[in-house]
């Protein structure tokens, strides 16, 4: 008993040694090449090779507490996480950026990060992601945090997940399972719920592995079928990928029904000749937050990544008295898998079926055009490019005044505003009341007061320009669509002479 507990801490002061040794030995060459730049003998092509082949801290990513107490409470139900990222291109602030995501991803899920480190390389590496010498640096980083998961900002293939899970010894997951275990936590709908089981069957069907041979060779057939083709027929592993199949299948039929239900509400919108808008953006952007000020819906407004799921469609009225609709959608972030795209696909399609999609960007973000750019392949993907697009630019209150200014010069159709304070709502208002499609047709009509319900239509359906209660009737000048010009056709008032 004595022998096997000196030999735990011998290893655990081996282990800490050696990474002792590690960061020593990091710090000397540090040391030996800011000497050397000082003294103007700086090799740069050397010096480049080197720091392309290190691991890279990013310093500021730990959301470890100090506070002790805190600390115990929190271990008992986070996860301890070290994020690695590969930056194969750009400068190295946007791989920092990249990662600074994926911490907030990962405080979202609910892990508590220790630490974060970059890989240059031309392309991830095909066996473990970050080479077999940089995964071992790793997990001596794991060791020395006592790190329980490694998060990896990139969608690794099942060979690379269990390669380098056998080198660091602790669980391995990529930047999508990341994403969709923070959907599992938001869904709240059964239909949101359905779509994100489906996009994780899909992510888990081709990482299922078996254990052993007994799992992995096909065998089966009966007499005549030859040498080792003799046994039990279909594999473990097989079974558990036909249900997984036949499961998804049953999952994508009941997301087909559901997504009635939705249709049949936007054809009634349509009927009624009520435009739509539709809030898209980057997740964290503000979207729930512009909805409420628009609409004061009380949609739930979270300072967290992916905190809206399900669609919220609420109504709303331009300053002239127009009525129209908005919708709340998922937010996007850079690179969403596409499991999700697909899955999420029927939510989405109310940014492709929009009159006026409002996409939002966090103004106070360090990269505001990446997000951009991030959301509208989404859109792209949706098939929504032919929609009118006004780019807000959200939290402007918190936003550099230099970024604001170049944003709105790069991007004609926007305007900055702040949804906490209120700034620029107003003109918000009455840019989406000029943008939204008008009824094509002028016309005026003398109503009958025993038809109100018509004087209704012309308010709801169509512009009311000017309105005039005689003794025959409501006398009306509005602009509506064709179908309500046939009804009101009728009561056209009588040419004077």
């Amino acid at each position: 008993m004595t022998s096997s507990s000196s030999f735990s801490q011998d290893t655990q002061r081996f282990a800490h040694s050696y990474a002792e040794g590690l960061r020593a030995d990091a710090l000397m060459e540090e040391d030996v090449a800011w000497s050397h730049e000082i003294d103007g003998e700086r090799d740069g092509d050397q010096f480049d090779r080197s720091e392309r082949a290190a691991l890279r801290r990013v310093v500021g990513l730990s959301t470890e507490l100090e506070d002790v107490t805190e600390v115990e409470y929190r271990q008992l139900r986070l996860e301890r996480v070290v994020l690695v990222g590969v930056w194969t291109s750009g400068t190295v602030q946007d791989a920092e950026n990249s990662l600074a995501e994926l911490a907030a991803l990962a405080e979202t899920a609910g892990a508590l990060v220790l630490d974060g480190v970059i890989q240059r390389r031309d392309k991830p590496d095909a066996a473990t992601y970050i080479g077999s010498g940089k995964a071992d640096e790793l997990r001596d980083i794991v060791l020395e945090t006592g790190a329980d998961t490694v998060i990896c900002d990139g969608e690794l293939s099942p060979g690379q997940l269990i390669h380098l899970e056998d080198v660091v010894k602790v669980k391995v997951i990529d930047r999508t399972a990341l994403i969709l275990d923070i959907f599992a936590q938001h869904a709240k709908s059964r239909e949101g719920k359905a779509q994100v089981a489906l996009a994780q069957m899909q992510y888990m069907l081709p990482r299922l592995r078996g254990w052993g041979q007994s799992l992995s060779r096909q065998m089966g057939g009966g007499k005549g079928g030859g040498l080792a083709t003799r046994g039990p027929g279909e594999t473990k592993i097989e079974t558990d990928r036909r249900r997984i199949r036949e499961k998804m299948a049953k999952m994508r039929r009941e997301i087909a029904e559901m997504k009635t239900g939705r249709e049949i509400k936007r054809q009634e919108r349509k009927r009624n000749k009520v435009p739509s808008v539709a809030i898209a953006g980057y997740t964290n952007a503000g979207k729930s937050s512009l909805l409420n000020r628009l609409t004061g819906a009380g949609v739930l407004v979270e300072n967290a990544l992916f905190a809206t799921l399900d669609p919220t469609v609420r109504r709303a009225e331009t300053p002239g008295g127009r009525l129209y609709t908005l919708a709340d959608t998922v937010g996007f972030v850079r690179h969403l898998p596409h499991h999700l795209v697909e899955a999420f696909r029927s939510t989405m399609e109310e940014v492709g079926e929009s009159d006026l999609i409002l996409h939002v960007v966090d103004g106070s973000h360090p990269n505001p055009e990446e997000q951009l750019a991030a959301v509208r392949e989404v859109i792209r993907d949706v098939g929504a490019t032919d929609v009118p697009e006004i780019v807000v630019i959200n939290k402007a209150d918190a936003a550099d005044p230099l970024m604001l200014q170049r944003l709105m010069r790069i991007e004609k159709r926007s305007i900055a505003v702040s949804a906490r304070t209120g700034k620029g709502i107003d003109e918000l208002l009455a840019l989406i009341d000029n943008e939204l499609p008008r009824p094509s047709i002028e016309t005026e009509a003398l109503v009958p007061y025993t038809h109100g319900k018509l004087v209704a239509r012309a308010h709801t359906e169509g512009e009311v320009i000017s309105e005039e209660h005689t003794p025959e009737g409501t006398l009306l000048k509005v602009r509506v669509h064709e179908e309500l010009a046939a009804d009101l056709a009728p009561y056209a008032p009588a040419p004077t002479v």
